[in-house]
Order: C-alpha cells, then structure tokens, then sequence
C-alpha cells in the first residue's frame, strides 16, 4: 500500500523526524486559503505548490512550483491542480493531480537521499544514503553506485548509534549535523519496523543554510500483508491512485498486478505464475499480468479472475496453467466456463491442466463446447498462446 508525500510527512512527524510546515488540500479554494496559514506559522512567504500523487519525478513534470507570494500562488495552484502529471514513472498516460501540498519555502544548503528497504539477496532491512539526492538519484545508482552508502540491521539488534554516525560523516555532514540526521535514522527505522513498512524513502533529505537536517519528501509504501495490524491506515488509502482491476483483484483476495504485454495468465501459485511469465517471455510474448488464484480459490473466485483478465484491452490471449494439489482442475474448469458464458470470449485461450482431478477437468472444459487449445505441457502451453497471440 501506498500514501501520499503529504500522510507520509505526518506520520514522519509522529516518530519526531523533523518536517517542514505544510498543509494538504483536496481543492483549489482550499489549497488557496492554506497559503497564508502556511506562511504565517512558518514565518516565511515563500511557499512550494507540490502535486501530491503515487509516482516520483513531479518536479521535472511541471507538478511542483516554488511561489514567493502569494499572487504566485494561486497561479501555481490553478496550474497544477487538475493537470495531467506525468513522469517517469506514471508511464504516458500520466495521472490527475487531484490533492495538493502547500508547504513552507526553506533555503536549503544541500541535498542527500536516505531510504530503508529490505535488501533480500542480504536477508536484511538495509539503510541507503547518498551525497548525491533530489530527482537523478536513480542516475546515480546505475552510474556510480559506489555513491551510495550502505548499511544493513541486524535483525536482532536493530539499528545501532554508529551506524548513523557511520553514514553521517560519510556524506560528509558537519558534527552537529551528524548527530541531527543519527536521531532521524533511528527513529525512521523504528517507524519502519513498527508500521510494517517495505520502503521508506526520503529523497531528498535536507540541509538548510541555519543548520538543520529535515526531511523535504516522503515516500511511504506498508506491506499489504501486515494491513490488519494496522487498521488506521485504511483512512489514507486514495483508491483514485491505484489500478482498478488490482482493487477488484483483492475483493476476491487474488493476487494481481497488472504488467504491459498482451498474454493474460491465470495461474495458481506465485512460484508457477513466475516461471509462467518467463516462459511467455522465452518464446516471445509478454505477460500482461501476475495472477495468483491461491491454493484453495472458488468457483466464484476463478471466475472473478477470469473476468479481470479479459476487461484488459491490451489482452490478445488468455493462457491458463494450473498445476492442481490443494487446488482442484475442475474448479478451475467450472470457473472458466462459468465466465466465459457470462463474459463472453473474443480472445485465444490455451488452457494446461495437470494434477488433482485433472481428468475432470479437462472433460468438463472439452464438454462446454469452448473454443479453446488444449496444452500438453507447461512449454507446448506458452508457445502456443504466443503464436494464437500474434507475438511470434
């Protein structure tokens, strides 16, 4: 789960790590009548009009706009709020700024990137830093990624004094500063810790011209796992950001994400549905999604997903593989004709079925009187979807 650069400082300012002042708008009107407030409690006139949406790179969109008075304001406000943001990240389609942050001007010295992730090639919550932050850092990493600073948590003692320290002096902060940027990284990996985070970025980190260490952005991602220990989060969910048919996906509790190609997978298994991508991808097709029906997925359930994959208009072919232990072929089968008679079906449909019930299976889908291509096996089942799809 995702929140917003605006929730994301609020929680940062729960856990002590210093913010600038701002205030969230859900409205032109509203993002106007926030400038003076922001200016008198800040005590400065210059303010930052930000766009607040799910994807990075909004500065170099036109999405974020310093303001020195308020007449400036405005404008930037009435510019950017509606507008179609796109960056880097937001692929062409772009996304509509639809929330604003109005926040306090500061005179900044320089800027770093710091972030926490789980780095799983080293099965350990692993602290980034570099010298080198604000909207390249990707840039940096793949130019010279000796630039970025490095330190893993013990996953029993957890984050020690040093290691902020450490990192510190290694993006060459002045001693008071050292200890500044010590006491965030600390309580920014408790707060990751605690709410059960699986990234936490703050690019970039600052330094202003007085002295201080504050954090000017926050990205904030939760692990969807762990939602239930943390019910309060579900207030800041913003459902406009998100897929919908990955919203749809987790009614029926399917796991779902939508990918860029043209072949539809319906798989059960996260380890089958990988493999099956790649295979896809080996005779060359591409994937347009992960699906994962689970272990022990309905009727009711395959059918949902089933109707998920074809509402893609990029879809050009649906392969089924479903290797059946807890879950039974004939379910799957039941599925597949149960959406294809309410759906309809416009698009190839290449269907391997092997394991529990399997002969069932493969009688109830030969019997519904489907236009679809029967597999032999995992390979036979993606060379032919691929061909059926037009990629080869």
């Amino acid at each position: 789960m995702k929140i917003h650069e605006y929730q994301g400082k609020e929680l940062l300012g729960r856990y002590g790590i210093p913010v600038p002042v701002g205030e969230a708008a859900m409205s032109v009107d509203d993002a106007i009548a926030a400038v003076p407030r922001v200016q008198k409690q800040s005590g400065v006139d210059t303010v930052v009009v930000k766009a607040q949406i799910h994807a990075g790179g909004r500065g170099k969109g036109g999405g974020v706009k310093v303001a020195r008075s308020r007449e400036e304001a405005e404008k930037a406000i009435r510019a950017i709020f509606g507008m179609n943001l796109v960056t880097h990240q937001t692929g062409p389609e772009g996304k509509k700024v639809q929330r604003l942050l109005i926040e306090q001007g500061l005179e900044i010295e320089k800027e770093y990137y710091l972030g926490l992730t789980l780095d799983r090639s080293a099965g350990r919550v692993t602290i980034m830093a570099s010298a080198e932050g604000g909207m390249d850092i990707e840039e940096v990493a793949a130019r010279s990624p000796e630039k970025i600073l490095k330190q893993a948590l013990h996953p029993a003692l957890g984050y020690q004094a040093y290691q902020g320290r450490l990192l510190g002096f290694g993006l060459g902060l002045g001693k008071q500063q050292v200890s500044q940027f010590a006491k965030i990284l600390g309580a920014l990996c408790r707060m990751y810790d605690e709410m059960d985070c699986s990234l936490v970025e703050i690019n970039p980190l600052v330094t202003t011209k007085d002295g201080r260490v504050l954090a000017l952005d926050a990205k904030i991602n939760f692990d969807d796992n762990a939602l239930d220990r943390h019910p309060e989060l579900s207030d800041w969910r913003d459902l406009s950001e998100e897929d919908p048919s990955e919203i749809e996906a987790k009614k029926y509790d399917l796991s779902y994400i939508s990918l860029d190609g043209n072949i539809g997978c319906m798989v059960n298994g996260a380890g089958l549905a990988m493999s099956t991508m790649d295979i896809i991808q080996h005779y060359g097709g591409q994937p347009a999604n992960f699906l994962d029906v689970g272990g022990g997925a309905t009727t009711e359930k395959v059918t949902a997903a089933f109707k998920i994959i074809t509402k893609d208009p990029a879809v050009k072919g649906i392969f089924v593989n479903i290797f059946g232990g807890i879950m039974k072929c004939d379910t799957i089968a039941s599925g597949v004709i149960a959406a294809v008679k309410e759906v309809g079906l416009s698009v190839p449909l290449v269907v391997r079925l092997e394991g529990t019930n399997v002969e069932l299976g493969k009688k109830l889908l030969q019997d519904s009187g489907l236009n679809l291509h029967a597999a032999a096996d995992m390979a036979d089942g993606a060379k032919k979807i691929v061909e059926l799809a037009g990629g080869k």
